[in-house]
């Protein structure tokens, strides 16, 4: 027998499953008066929020709600769409945050695939949400979410959220999961074609990259972080936890616009934030539009497509410290860092935004970011040229898919999980996207990155958001074909974009069309190709 084996057994004394919910018992603690939730007016503290926390997950175990139960939570970012990140876990349950840009037959889908116990609702959403009950299947307890910045809506429930905070008994500590592979959450993929997959989360990938966050970005005791991503998108990236582990400052906002990001960066002194590519575009072109200098910097973690270099130079330039982050629903968010050298200091501002514009390397709580072909499950080689598909491994992955056993099989294939993300692998060990294996553009029998040819658009100083995509050509098979949003206040002809492209890239790379318009996004800002897609193969190339 290993002599470390012998009566050394796991017990109380020496074992706690890993949860999220012990962060915020501990902060409650330790900073009962240090602010933890600014909206509006209102402001709350870590003892408040804790006791709040602990009421209602209280009054969800006397109203039936225990272990594997969904708590459904359809609400912007507010102080309740906050305090559910705690409170539910903290009963037993799983919180299923949904998506509030989503529609009343996708609400009622992932309200009957969850099978949902419990349904809070937003004011404001309450006559999609009145829709999605009608139309679903299971028939929720309705808690109401009642909100004077809101606009007015009707009252669908018995219960208001408010109500139930006010009756809950706060001295009871929030419970931990008897297991910490235990879900403590659901989220669903914003699915181009069908219906979404649910992500399922364990308590233990909460708890380590919540940690993980802080620690890859450096986080002070006490940032005010303001938020502008959605806290339904992978719950806020696990940062609900991050900022109560940090003992932070939560700044709500119900919704994303320019002018009021700025009033709020400046009157709370925001020091952090996190959002798409498209926001942090919106944040520099406002403080570029009023000359605004953020100081001291504030620093942002962005992810999603790769943010062009010529997008991260002009927000240096206003005082955004930005830090590209990677991963998607089924890795918890971002679990992947373009962690920085300080080596690159001495380089140019252009060379310093192309690193940062790579996706970079795993975070210390994920075992393993690899790139690898797909078929031989083998590591490319690290040259910046081999593409292969980014692969997860570790403890930061998804237990699976809810009720989707073929799906979860087909994803972790080969011991890893498959992205779908085709990149390179440099010689520094750091990764970088190419595409998405079906973003791939095939002309004339060669292959065109989508993402190479986005980053030459945003090069042009008229072209404030870009995509590229296929479209169908008789002699070619497909070539690409540009969507393109203008600047604010700036012009250009779709000639003048095609000349420019031609003078970055080999011509066989460059759009034969430029179309200009509003891009459809998605609510995490996010642009929808597969919308794009159906639109350029109208369009004669």
């Amino acid at each position: 027998m290993n002599i470390y084996e012998d009566a050394l057994d796991r017990c109380e004394a020496n074992y706690t499953p890993l949860s999220p919910v012990s962060l915020i018992e501990r902060t409650g603690r330790v900073y009962p008066q240090q602010t933890s939730v600014i909206y509006g007016e209102a402001r709350f503290t870590w003892g408040e929020t804790l006791r709040r926390c602990r009421a209602l997950a209280e009054r969800l175990t006397d109203l039936g709600v225990g272990k594997g139960d969904t708590v459904a939570v359809f609400a912007p970012n507010t102080p309740a769409a906050y305090e559910v990140a705690f409170a539910v876990p903290g009963c037993g349950a799983v919180l299923n945050m949904i998506n509030t840009r989503l529609d009343a037959s996708a609400v009622a889908f992932i309200l009957d695939h969850g099978e949902a116990k419990v349904l809070m609702v937003d004011a404001e959403l309450s006559s999609v949400a009145r829709e999605a009950l009608a139309q679903a299947s299971v028939s929720p307890l309705v808690v109401d979410i009642e909100d004077a910045a809101a606009p007015h809506g009707e009252r669908l429930g018995n219960h208001t959220y408010e109500a139930l905070v006010a009756s809950g008994d706060a001295s009871k500590p929030l419970s931990l999961p008897d297991d910490e592979w235990d879900a403590i959450a659901l989220n669903y993929t914003s699915g181009t074609t069908g219906n979404p997959k649910g992500v399922v989360y364990h308590h233990r990938g909460a708890y380590l990259n919540a940690l993980g966050n802080g620690l890859e970005w450096y986080l002070p005791k006490h940032p005010v972080y303001l938020w502008t991503l959605p806290l339904f998108h992978c719950n806020g990236w696990c940062f609900p936890w991050t900022l109560a582990a940090y003992a932070g400052t939560n700044v709500c906002l119900r919704g994303v616009d320019a002018v009021e990001i700025i009033t709020q960066m400046a009157e709370h002194n925001v020091s952090h934030l996190s959002g798409a590519p498209i926001v942090l575009n919106l944040i520099t072109t406002e403080a570029e539009n009023r000359a605004l200098t953020f100081t001291p910097k504030v620093a942002m973690t962005t992810a999603g497509a790769a943010p062009p270099a010529a997008v991260l130079a002009r927000a240096s330039a206003v005082g955004l410290d930005v830090t590209h982050v990677y991963g998607l629903t089924e890795v918890y968010g971002p679990t992947a860092i373009c962690a920085w050298n300080d080596a690159w200091n001495e380089l140019s501002g252009d060379e310093q935004a192309r690193l940062k514009a790579r996706q970079g390397v795993n975070y210390a709580v994920l075992e393993e970011l690899s790139v690898r072909d797909p078929e031989t499950m083998q590591p490319v080689p690290k040259d910046g040229e081999t593409m292969g598909e980014i692969m997860f491994r570790g403890n930061v992955v998804m237990k699976g898919y809810l009720k989707n056993a073929s799906a979860t099989e087909a994803a972790f294939e080969g011991g890893h999980f498959r992205s779908g993300d085709l990149a390179v692998w440099h010689e520094d060990g750091y990764v970088e996207i190419r595409d998405r294996s079906k973003d791939i553009i095939i002309s004339g029998g060669e292959n065109i990155s989508s993402i190479e040819v986005e980053g030459a658009l945003y090069r042009h100083p008229s072209v404030g958001t870009a995509a590229v995509v296929a479209a169908p050509h008789e002699k070619w098979g497909e070539t690409p074909v540009a969507f393109v949003e203008l600047a604010e206040g700036r012009s250009a002809t779709e000639a003048e974009i095609i000349a420019h492209c031609r003078e970055e890239l080999a011509h066989f790379k460059c759009p034969t069309r430029v179309v200009f318009g509003e891009l459809p996004k998605t609510s995490t800002g996010k642009i929808q190709k597969f919308e794009l897609r159906k639109a350029a193969s109208e369009v004669s190339a």
